[in-house]
């Protein structure tokens, strides 16, 4: 059955995130495989996205459709871009650019990673449905995509059952790959050790601290410039175009601290890693600007586009926090949204600011706002724990009660 456009763009927009992810996980495991595999994804998203260009063409009927699907073109060629970003990443694997060794002890220090384990024979997954694991309840990590054979499952539903050499693709906290692992039969698995003791910064490690902030910020850029185009919302797109500026200041900086680590006594091929990842990860924060802009230019917004990027994997939402919520006073790290409702916290809207990729020490104050992405099915439990109790309103929409007492 032939697909539209609405369902292209939910997909397309999850299989570039997810080639994201794995680009970045093939980069912490130095796994050429997982390399490989973004490029076979990439093979797919480019037939996904010339298959969308055609029918986004062929569905403008009179010139007033001509200006609102052309804004959906432009986010068709930022997702791709994001892809192709995601292609570059995984390319210093395969093409063993080579990365210093500092970046993975950081990346493995992060609150939230991606990770990627097969199915063994006889292990508690095999055989078994995914639901019956609670994953998100027992490790922290939620299954973006299974690879079965050559097949992708992206955003598989509970009820998929788990075959004898299955891959999962998972995202979340790395406290729970140890557990995730004996489930999935899978070895023993550490993370990279610090090489040095030493507490003097070097030039190296500015250029990695540079580095590992860029990532952080890209990341949160994208999901700031999908809430933005969700929510028509300007003060997002503002926020969009604040982080690509400092994006670009920081690459010119990261490029700095390069060239200097290049004249102390330090390998040179692992630095060219690092200028590579630097500009994919500044060009993503160019496409999340390419998003944001027909929003900060108040253009026509195809409803395509609001309903798509409300059909994908996970929803974007944009929550205040009541006065009388039990989350008032009480640090992320103490409500643990990201093991249950499942929501991870993009951004901390308080007092006309916003606080990007907030740690688990962040407090919660009345009338902040949460910028968070999740499962649909968490919106309840998360707008409780803020505060407010979901109701469906006249147009459709889920409108927030105060909840009683």
């Amino acid at each position: 059955m032939e697909r539209n456009l609405r369902e292209m763009l939910s997909e397309a927009k999850d299989t570039s995130e997810l080639m994201v992810d794995l680009a970045y996980a093939a980069l912490f495991f130095d796994d050429t495989d997982m390399a490989d595999e973004v490029d076979e994804l990439e093979q797919e998203f480019t037939e996904l996205v010339h298959e969308m260009r055609s029918l986004a063409i062929v569905a403008v009927r009179n010139p007033r459709e001509a200006e609102a699907m052309s804004a959906v073109l432009q986010v068709i060629s930022a997702v791709e871009a994001i892809g192709n970003d995601a292609v570059d990443i995984a390319r210093i694997v395969s093409r063993r650019l080579g990365i210093p060794r500092q970046l993975l002890v950081d990346l493995s220090e992060a609150e939230e990673v991606s990770h990627r384990v097969a199915v063994a024979d006889g292990s508690h997954f095999a055989n078994r449905p995914l639901f019956s694991f609670e994953l998100p309840v027992v490790t922290g990590m939620r299954v973006m995509a299974i690879r079965r054979d050559r097949r992708w499952i992206i955003d598989p539903d509970g009820d998929e059952i788990l075959n004898p050499g299955d891959v999962l693709f998972l995202r979340g906290s790395p406290d729970g790959i140890v557990r995730l692992r004996e489930l999935a039969g899978a070895p023993t698995w550490n993370p990279p050790p610090s090489d040095s003791e030493s507490t003097v910064l070097t030039d190296l490690d500015r250029a990695v601290d540079t580095l590992v902030e860029m990532k952080n910020l890209s990341e949160v850029a994208v999901g700031l410039a999908y809430s933005s185009l969700m929510f028509r919302d300007r003060s997002l797109a503002a926020e969009v175009c604040h982080l690509e500026d400092r994006l670009d200041e920081m690459k010119i900086r990261l490029e700095l601290w390069v060239l200097r680590a290049a004249g102390d006594d330090v390998n040179p091929k692992p630095l060219r890693g690092l200028l590579h990842l630097g500009a994919a990860a500044e060009d993503l924060g160019d496409q999340a600007q390419q998003m944001v802009w027909l929003v900060e230019k108040q253009s026509d917004l195809h409803p395509v586009l609001h309903i798509a990027l409300g059909d994908t994997d996970d929803v974007a939402v944009l929550m205040p926090v009541a006065a009388q919520a039990e989350a008032v006073g009480s640090s992320l790290g103490d409500l643990d949204l990201p093991i249950e409702p499942g929501f991870n916290v993009l951004a901390i809207e308080r007092d006309g600011r916003y606080l990007y990729r907030p740690g688990r020490a962040t407090t919660l104050r009345a009338n902040d706002r949460l910028l968070a992405s999740g499962p649909e099915e968490g919106a309840e439990a998360l707008a409780s724990l803020l505060g407010w109790r979901l109701v469906e309103g006249e147009d459709g929409e889920d409108e927030l009660e105060p909840l009683a007492g």
